[in-house]
C-alpha cells in the first residue's frame, strides 16, 4: 500500500538526487513541488491511480505520474528511484531507520512575521494545532542579518506578550519562545547569553561567510557547539543543493563536541536547504549526536517538509529515540 506521505517521500528523494545534477535542476524542482503538494493535500494515491486521475494532484504532470503509478504497482518501490540512487552512489542502506510521521510530536524551528516569515503567530500556531502537534517553536531570526528583520532583546520581549495572548487561542499546542541566532564569524553568538538563557529553544545556524578557512570554520563551529545556552545547530553545513555549497570544517571533531555538550544537529527538510544531508548525518549519528528534524517553515503549509523529507532521517537510519520531536515533551 501506498500512501500520501510514503509518495511524497519517494518524489521528494527523486528531487533531492536530481538537484545534485546541473542539467536536471529544473525537474528536481518539479518533483520537490509535486512532492509538497502530496504531503499538503493528503490525496489517496492508490484511488487515483486506478481511475487514471493522478494529474488532479497539483504540481503532478504525466512523467511525475507515471513514476507514482510505479509505486503503487510496485509495492512502494520506485525503479526510477533506484536507478537514480545507483547512479548517484547513493544506494539505499541495509540499516535504515522505520520512522512514523504520526508518531511525530512537534516542530522547534518555525518563523513568523516577526522576521522573515509569511504568516502571524496565530496563523503558524494554528497550522500546528490542525497537524495535532503538542508544541510548536517559535524560533524568529537574531538581528545580525538586516533584511530579516531580526529580533533584539526588546522585540523578544513584546514578542513574548504576543506569545501568551495566542496561547490563550490554540488548544493543545503549547508554543516554545527561541531564537534562530547567527553564528558570527569567530563563532560568538548574536545575542548576549542574558537573553539566551531565559528561552525555551536556541538554535544556533551558520548564515554567512560559508566559505570561511575550514581550520577557522570549525574553530567557529566548535565554540558555538560548547556554548551552554545552545539547544540545536540549525542546517549545520548552510548548504543549498544546486545553488551553494556548505561550509567546509572538521565535522567528525564539531559532531563529536555537539554529541559531548548534547546539542542536537538539524536535519533541515526545507527542499531548498535538505541539511544534514543523509550521508552527514549517518556520520553524526555513529558519532553519538542527537537530532531535531524540522521544516524551518515560514508559513502554515510549509510544515508539509517534514513528512515529505523525513526520508532523509530513514536513510541515515537514525533511531525513533535519537530524535528529539518524537519525544512527547520538547524539554
Amino acid at each position: 500500500m501506498v500512501d500520501a506521505i510514503g509518495a511524497a517521500q519517494a518524489l521528494s528523494e527523486i528531487g533531492y538526487l536530481l538537484r545534485q545534477q546541473e542539467k536536471e535542476r529544473f525537474r528536481a524542482k518539479a518533483f520537490s513541488a509535486a512532492a509538497w503538494s502530496i504531503a499538503v493535500s493528503r490525496p489517496d494515491i492508490e484511488s487515483l491511480a486506478r481511475t487514471e486521475s493522478l494529474t488532479s494532484i497539483e504540481g503532478v504532470g504525466e512523467g511525475i505520474a507515471r513514476v507514482l503509478v510505479d509505486l503503487v504497482n510496485n509495492s512502494g518501490e520506485s525503479r526510477y528511484l533506484n536507478r537514480l540512487r545507483e547512479q548517484m552512489k547513493q544506494p539505499a542502506l541495509e540499516d535504515e531507520s522505520n520512522l512514523d510521521f504520526d508518531d511525530y510530536m512537534g516542530d522547534i524551528h518555525s518563523h513568523t512575521k516577526w522576521s522573515d516569515g509569511r504568516a502571524t503567530m496565530l496563523e503558524m500556531a494554528q497550522g500546528a494545532q490542525a497537524l495535532g502537534y503538542s508544541y510548536l517553536g517559535i524560533t524568529d531570526h537574531s538581528p545580525r542579518i538586516t533584511v530579516v528583520h531580526g529580533l533584539n532583546a526588546e522585540r523578544l520581549v513584546a514578542q513574548s506578550r504576543e506569545m501568551a495572548e495566542v496561547q490563550e487561542q490554540v488548544d493543545g499546542v503549547t508554543l516554545l519562545q527561541g531564537i534562530e541566532v547567527d553564528i558570527l564569524e569567530d563563532g560568538a553568538l548574536d545575542l548576549p547569553d542574558a537573553v539566551l538563557e531565559i528561552l525555551d529553544i536556541v538554535i544556533a545556524s551558520p548564515h554567512v561567510k560559508l566559505r570561511q578557512d575550514p581550520a577557522a570554520m570549525t574553530e567557529r563551529m566548535m565554540r558555538a557547539v560548547s556554548h551552554p545556552h545552545v539547544d540545536v545547530i540549525g542546517h549545520p553545513t548552510g548548504r543549498r543543493p544546486g545553488s551553494r555549497e556548505g561550509a567546509s570544517y572538521d565535522f567528525e571533531a564539531v559532531f563529536k563536541e555537539a554529541a559531548k555538550n548534547h546539542v542536537a544537529l538539524e536535519i533541515d527538510t526545507d527542499p531548498a536547504r535538505m541539511d544534514l544531508s543523509p550521508e552527514m548525518a549517518r556520520m553524526a549519528r555513529d558519532l553519538g549526536c542527537d537530532f531535531v528534524v524540522d521544516a524551518d517553515a515560514h508559513a502554515p503549509a510549509e510544515f508539509a517538509y517534514v513528512p515529505m523529507g523525513l526520508w532523509m532521517a530513514r536513510r541515515a537510519g537514525i533511531p525513533k529515540d535519537r530524535i528529539l520531536n518524537f519525544r512527547p515533551d520538547w524539554n
